[in-house]
């Protein structure tokens, strides 16, 4: 059983919540008398947060201290384990991306595209900053980061810091799951192993009950796909990506194959997703306070951001580090020769076995051609952004917006970048502004 400290930057925020009912509730056993420190900037969340948290502690008899900090440096002392999952500028900043996205004709979207872009330039200059406290106050820690655009913001870290850091997201098991439900399929009987980019990735291994997978699916979509579908635009498109490429897709690959579909229905709705999350915000702090003042809190999956597991493969990979367990999970590493065909220190999204070692990732098929092409943009445009938000010029970065698979086009990417950068001012470094 380890004992450590962990320190979480973005602990106040709308899925702090959920993730330290996670780490109380699946990882007592694991984490008996670590100490846990909540960082954020708004203190009065971060106070709710941390009362909350001690509260579920406490009622399950768990031994774990929280506490909580607005000094960033002071948290981060002498810790073993850094969680980062914050969000520079807020919803507010992720509507802005989006709305402006949509009026130069270019579909909005968190990590993909100009949201993911100019997520990454705010997130990787505040990251910039963790690496210097690490430095100075617990250089032998290890990050497990959820910030997103994960895949960008591990590469800009991997690229220019010694320090150890994996990046994380579900969505390897998610995918999986989803194409299950869109084909009526029980989802625990199938298992696929899914290879390429966070929010880019393909299965290169899927069965159903031991049998390959794709025949169970095609005749799912000879059933359930036509003009009567019962499934959503979602679930018809990667059920139908799915039997057209052989493979499971990640979601997000709607964007792409679908863009002028996916970029109408943005047009026509009246608000976009952050603006939808922002309507549901106040709800989720009033559904915290009220829990923080009973003894035994329970958060209510339905008005808890994101659900009351939040982050949880964040906390089985510290588990599985810290306690050198050596299980195998989905993560986001330099790939170091384990993904044929891509280099060594693109950060890639795979399986990797997780012990007091670090993280292995484990060797694996290679993408078919079919498939290749557009993880293979999507992995040099990750390179050009992170170069740029690390320590590139404003030059630099409408060069890697440009390049990006859902702008490709140069008057685009300057138009939006004028716009963007000015409105982020705040977020962003006077080098990407001149």
């Amino acid at each position: 059983m380890a004992r450590i400290k962990m320190a979480y930057i973005g602990g106040g925020s709308t899925r702090g919540a959920g993730t330290m009912a996670s780490f109380i509730h699946h990882r007592e056993a694991e984490f008996d008398g670590s100490e846990v420190v909540l960082i954020d900037l708004d203190p009065d969340r971060l106070a709710l947060v941390e009362r909350l948290a001690q509260k579920m502690a406490r009622a399950r008899g768990v031994d774990i201290t929280i506490a909580s900090t607005t000094d960033r440096r002071a948290g981060l002392d002498s810790c073993d384990a850094v969680l980062s999952s914050f969000r520079p500028g807020g919803f507010e900043a992720r509507a802005l991306d989006e709305r402006t996205a949509n009026r130069h004709g270019l579909i909005g979207q968190e990590t993909q595209g100009v949201g993911g872009f100019f997520m990454a330039l705010r997130a990787i200059e505040v990251m910039k900053g963790v690496a210097a406290d690490v430095e100075a106050v617990c250089p032998a820690a290890k990050v497990f980061n959820y910030t997103n655009p994960v895949n960008i913001v591990a590469q800009a870290w991997t690229t220019n810091t010694d320090i150890p850091l994996v990046s994380l997201c579900e969505g390897p098991i998610i995918f999986t799951e989803e194409i299950a439900d869109a084909a009526g399929l029980d989802p625990a009987r199938v298992s696929s192993t899914m290879v390429g980019l966070n929010h880019a990735c393909w299965s290169v291994e899927h069965t159903y009950d031991g049998e390959d997978l794709i025949p169970y699916l095609r005749v799912a979509a000879a059933e359930r796909l036509g003009p009567d579908s019962s499934l959503t635009l979602q679930e018809q498109r990667i059920l139908r990506l799915a039997v057209t490429m052989d493979a499971i897709p990640a979601d997000y690959f709607q964007y792409y194959y679908w863009r002028d579909e996916v970029l109408a229905e943005q047009l026509a709705k009246p608000t976009t997703r952050a603006e939808d999350i922002l309507s549901w915000v106040p709800g989720y702090w009033e559904h915290y306070a009220a829990q923080a003042e009973t003894d035994d809190p329970v958060l209510d999956p339905d008005r808890s951001r994101g659900g009351i597991n939040e982050l949880e493969l964040a906390i089985d990979a510290m588990h599985a580090v810290f306690n050198d367990t050596g299980d195998v999970l989905p993560v986001n590493v330099p790939n170091r020769g384990s993904l044929p065909g891509f280099p060594d220190d693109l950060v890639v999204e795979i399986t990797g076995r997780c012990s007091a070692a670090w993280i292995e990732p484990l060797p694996q098929r290679g993408l078919p051609l079919h498939l290749r092409g557009l993880v293979e943009m999507l992995a040099e445009y990750q390179l050009l952004a992170a170069a740029a938000a690390w320590s590139g010029t404003r030059v630099d970065a409408i060069r890697a917006l440009a390049a990006n698979p859902l702008v490709q086009s140069v008057d685009k990417a300057e138009a939006v970048f004028a716009e963007l950068s000015a409105a982020h001012r705040a977020y962003l470094p006077e080098r990407l502004l001149s």
